[in-house]
């Protein structure tokens, strides 16, 4: 039986669309290993945001072909934004590559690798001495309907958490991003699929859900209308917060350009709504949006999060922040500052600004240097840390109710969940009795950015 191993970088989605794939492999019959050494296929999901990531995703697959050289019947590929991006010119750059998979053709990776692994292994038992290269495949085109491809789950026993997949793209076009170029323009999959999709996921276990959209608030905007005053998405919510079984709904990223009050509204009356967003704000100065292409006003986007607050009280709003943007003068930092130490957001990743080909920032003036950028990625990290250490100690004390997760990536001998508001909880306890279920917690202590507590138990 062969076996196929799969490393993925960058997002959620991502993670998604590489348990997409990977459940491909499993019907297949290959056998899914994160030992690399002794795979037949190496497939990495690849991430375009940055170009740290391109660069990471290029080293780990040289790493392995080297270590790999002697098992020359291997398929090796490549699949996601970086390969949409680059295409053919991946062949160059990695000369032993065989598979280029782009964002709307996920659903052929295991057809493509397959093939030219089956071609080989026959190869190889005619003619042992048949060179075992070439047959390379490169599939970067559009496809109608793609978004509706990413719609299984790989079966795992007391899963408490999936990530389901409700649309692809985006029309949105900020300066400093790829993304509407890897990922095409938004497609939204229809609420009924989506909500059989969730009802499958509850009827395996799974209790909490995250709807994943690259702007996931504008689903359905070109297709489907709306209703009542309520948008496809507030629709959506609605009708998935009707599925027995599940009990945490959230969602990841939503644009403030269609956070409207049907939105903000959906928060007093959908308590599975988890109490917490990840609101990306990117720039404190509405000099800097502008050039971003960032449609909003920094005062409008904090009027959006105080009327979240508002509407859901204990709220936890975290935040995505470049600093170092073309052009971006101290003044335009400390109003990224400012707004941070307005809105106290519970955490935030910040991002050295990273020149992403064909797109109009990398060709703007007044690009900001490496030393500057990390200069203040640093100090507004000092800012943002400090604000969260001081949340997380404030919940000392207080009991919070926890979706147990399983074992603790970092000490596989605990357990580790998180709170409503997003909150990494460890705690002692069974893991084959707990995992998956919702459980109050007493916070003892707080570690910084995570917290410590015990569950509490009826005998």
């Amino acid at each position: 039986m062969p076996k196929v191993y799969v490393k993925t970088y960058g997002c959620q989605m991502n993670e998604r669309d590489s348990e997409q794939v990977t459940r491909m492999f499993s019907e297949g019959g290959y056998t899914v290993t994160s030992n690399e050494n002794e795979a037949d296929a190496i497939l990495i999901n690849t991430c375009s945001v940055r170009d740290q990531a391109e660069q990471k995703a290029l080293g780990k697959m040289g790493g392995m072909m080297h270590k790999g050289r002697d098992r020359k019947h291997v398929v090796y590929g490549f699949m996601g934004c970086m390969a949409q991006s680059r295409g053919e010119e991946l062949f160059k750059t990695v000369p032993s590559l065989d598979v280029v998979v782009g964002t709307q053709k996920y659903h052929k990776v295991f057809e493509y690798v397959d093939g030219i692994l089956q071609r080989r292994l026959e190869a190889r038992m005619d003619d042992p001495t048949y060179s075992l290269r070439g047959g390379s495949v490169c599939d970067v085109a559009e496809e109608e309907g793609s978004q509706n491809t990413i719609r299984d789950h790989i079966a795992k026993p007391r899963e408490a958490a999936a990530f389901v997949s409700i649309m692809q793209g985006c029309n949105m076009r900020c300066s400093f991003c790829i993304v509407p170029d890897t990922r095409g323009k938004e497609r939204g999959r229809p609420i009924a699929d989506i909500v059989g999709e969730v009802r499958h996921l509850a009827a395996h276990g799974v209790r909490e859900v995250t709807l994943l959209g690259q702007i996931v608030n504008l689903y359905g905007r070109a297709e489907f209308p709306r209703i009542g005053g309520k948008s496809p998405f507030v629709q959506l919510l609605e009708a998935v917060h009707e599925v027995e079984g599940i009990e945490r709904i959230r969602f990841t990223s939503p644009h403030p350009i269609g956070y409207r009050d049907d939105l903000i509204a959906a928060f007093t009356y959908l308590p599975k709504l988890c109490s917490h967003i990840h609101f990306p704000m990117q720039s404190g100065s509405d000099r800097i949006l502008r050039e971003m292409r960032r449609p909003y006003k920094n005062g409008k986007f904090i009027e959006i999060c105080e009327k979240m607050k508002a509407a859901r009280p204990g709220l936890a709003i975290t935040t995505d922040i470049i600093v170092g943007f073309p052009g971006e003068t101290e003044q335009d930092f400390q109003a990224s500052i400012d707004t941070v130490e307005r809105l106290q957001f519970d955490n935030a990743f910040v991002f050295r600004y990273s020149k992403r080909r064909n797109t109009p920032a990398a060709e703007m003036n007044g690009q900001i240097s490496e030393t500057e950028k990390e200069s203040r990625n640093q100090r507004l990290l000092d800012v943002v840390n400090r604000i969260a250490i001081a949340s997380n100690a404030a919940l000392v004390g207080s009991r919070r109710q926890v979706l147990c997760e399983g074992p603790s990536k970092t000490n596989a001998a605990r357990l580790s969940g998180r709170t409503s508001q997003n909150k990494i909880v460890i705690f002692d306890g069974d893991r084959e009795r707990l995992t998956g279920q919702l459980l109050d917690i007493q916070i003892e202590e707080s570690g910084g950015f995570s917290l410590f507590g015990s569950a509490c138990l009826e005998d």
